[in-house]
């Protein structure tokens, strides 16, 4: 994690705010890992991620689930109709039948972050 002294970095009361050890990789610092690992420059790997992101939500909006191997499979999920209620008005409400996007790691993904995550140092609280 190349981000973590980033974050360690930080003052002790700004760390404690997040509710656990969070570090969050943004779109650009992938672009810019990428950019490195591959010698493409940023712009190229920035068009050539967002076409990667327009194509997985324009596939699945038009039904189709995205299945990449080794890495997981973006589906999309059925949610049932339910009664739910509207606290403001203390009314039910009926929430229709709908489908909303999901990501399902691959087996190999999964076990690789249990395995790296684990072996992190823990922060004390």
């Amino acid at each position: 994690m190349r981000h973590l002294h980033r974050f360690l970095s930080l003052p002790k009361t700004f760390r404690n705010s997040f509710k656990t050890n969070y570090i969050a990789m943004r779109k650009s610092d992938l672009v810019a890992a990428i950019s490195e690992k591959t010698g493409v420059p940023k712009v190229d790997v920035l068009v050539t991620l967002e076409s990667f992101f327009t194509e997985v939500k324009d596939t699945l909006a038009g039904g189709e689930n995205v299945y990449v191997r080794g890495f997981g499979s973006f589906v999309i999920k059925r949610r049932a109709k339910k009664v739910g209620r509207h606290i403001k008005q203390g009314k039910s409400v009926v929430i229709p039948e709908h489908y909303v996007p999901s990501f399902k790691p691959a087996k190999t993904f999964t076990e690789q972050v249990k395995d790296n995550v684990n072996a992190l140092p823990k922060e004390d609280k």
